[in-house]
């Protein structure tokens, strides 16, 4: 619940853009409808489009959902909600404009003391002149607890380490760094923030999770769909910076981090940078990059990356890679950790597998067949899951083995409605809980696994391997990479399908 006296100021800005309609302010209002917003509270939206209060409700509402107010309950809440949103246009870079949204502030608020957090909900591209902006307005507290201000900053935080530090040394001129929540909603997904639990509340884990009993880590994205007129923007950064740099290495940590001294924000954070300073940089030899080309699936055809009309006919920008990383610590040494990250693929989902070694001088084995390996399967999306695979005797009367899976599927297991990750990230701005958040030297960390690699590709140009639309990306390349993380023959590496 909310834990201050003071009223609440939610600024959105970019409030009329797709990320705020779609996710920024359903979020809100599920947790308005579950009691976690105060009794207090106004949200405001602020954006260059021109809208009226009703007009900007009228747009908000067609995103709200009833699922945590259900029946007849539900219209009076949304009525309630869409009472407490405003809407102001301006310049994202005026002045001015935040002093107009300063003054209906004051007025919603009665002049009466308020936390606010701003929401950066505008392209990164904006981010300092909008910061700029706001802390010129005089509209961040700076000096004390209370009233406090926050501000939530979306990915992607810069191209590399440089223009990453130089947003971050700008950013700092007008929020601290405890006022600054860098968001990766991946991070508020509930099995990524069940990843910590799993390790470190279950002692079945805890002796085997290391390099003597782990022979590799697969961590998946795979989606479905294409750039879908995104193109202006992921042209710009591409897969790597879009999904690897940030989300993937973001469960990487969790998943390889040291458990941390105190389960608190800093204590976890520190751990995050130890093991992500530990990767070595990526090199080229241990990247395949790809770029989806067009196919034709069920009498549909889907275009070609390069013919989508948001994308220049020449572009060469990955929309697939797939990484070897590598861990140079005690607990990781030798253990290949394998990102891969592809749009147009065969299938949406986010797994974690994690490979165990073979039994040593396994007695089940024959000439060329042994038992598969035990694998450890966190299904991030869609449909909430953790397996583990066990080699079980096939009931009959001879000795036939096969792998079979213990499942734990949330949704058969849990009677709790799963919170969109956005809900529980905002919440935690609230509460002023930065654990699911990017701190900046762990940001820097991450940058300098990729920066490497990222100033190569674009110097030397290699041409993405193409793959057809729909299917499993640049199938005879990536067989080459997991060979690399074979270290035996007949290793059965985890299929990516």
């Amino acid at each position: 619940m909310y834990n201050s006296h003071n009223a609440l100021s939610i600024v959105v800005v970019g409030a009329s853009g797709n990320l705020a309609i779609k996710k920024v302010f359903p979020a809100l209002f599920a947790l308005y409808c579950r009691g976690y917003l105060p009794e207090q509270f106004h949200i405001f939206g602020f954006a260059r489009s021109s809208f009226t209060d009703a007009g900007f409700r009228t747009r908000v509402a067609e995103h709200l959902t009833c699922r945590y107010a259900p029946g007849e309950s539900c219209e009076q809440r949304m009525d309630e909600f869409l009472g407490r949103c405003r809407y102001m246009s301006g310049s994202y870079g005026s002045r001015d404009a935040f002093l107009d949204l300063f003054a209906m502030m004051r007025d919603s608020e009665a002049g009466k003391p308020a936390n606010r957090f701003y929401y950066l909900a505008v392209p990164p591209s904006v981010f300092l002149d909008v910061a700029r902006a706001i802390g010129n307005a005089g509209l961040v507290n700076c000096t004390s607890d209370e009233p406090w201000s926050r501000v939530v900053l979306e990915k992607p935080f810069g191209r590399d380490r440089e223009s990453s530090d130089l947003m971050a040394g700008a950013i700092s001129q007008v929020f601290t760094e405890n006022q600054i929540y860098r968001i990766d909603h991946y991070l508020g997904k509930e099995v990524v923030q069940n990843l910590m639990v799993l390790r470190f509340a279950n002692l079945v884990f805890q002796p085997i999770w290391n390099r003597e009993y782990v022979r590799n880590v697969n961590i998946l994205w795979k989606e479905d769909l294409g750039v879908e007129g995104r193109g202006e923007y992921f042209d710009r950064y591409g897969i790597i910076r879009d999904v690897m740099q940030n989300h993937l290495v973001q469960i990487l940590a969790l998943v390889a981090m040291e458990p941390p001294d105190r389960l608190d924000a800093a204590c976890t954070a520190s751990e995050k940078v130890k093991v992500l300073r530990s990767v070595s940089p990526l090199k080229l030899e241990d990247l395949i990059i790809g770029q989806y080309s067009a196919s034709v699936k069920g009498g549909r055809t889907y275009p070609a990356y390069v013919e989508d009309e948001t994308v220049p006919d020449d572009s060469i920008t990955p929309t697939f890679a797939a990484a070897r990383l590598k861990i140079d610590n005690p607990r990781w040494r030798g253990v290949p950790f394998v990102i891969l990250a592809g749009k147009g693929l065969d299938a949406r989902m986010t797994e974690i597998r994690i490979r165990f070694h073979d039994v040593p001088g396994n007695m089940f084995c024959r000439p060329d067949d042994c038992p598969n390996a035990n694998e450890l399967t966190i299904r991030v999306q869609p449909d909430e899951a953790i397996c583990l695979s066990l080699v079980n005797k096939v009931p009959g009367l001879g000795m036939k083995l096969a792998s079979k899976s213990l499942d734990l599927l949330y949704k058969g297991v849990f009677s709790e409605q799963i919170p969109d990750a956005y809900e529980s990230l905002l919440l935690d701005v609230i509460r002023g809980d930065r654990s699911l958040f990017i701190r900046n030297d762990e940001l820097q960390a991450a940058w300098d696994i990729f920066t490497p690699i990222l100033n190569e590709i674009e110097q030397r140009k290699p041409a993405p391997k193409p793959y057809k639309f729909g299917s499993q990306g640049p199938a005879e390349t990536l067989e080459n990479l997991l060979e690399l993380c074979k270290q035996e023959k007949n290793q059965n590496f985890p299929s990516v399908q």
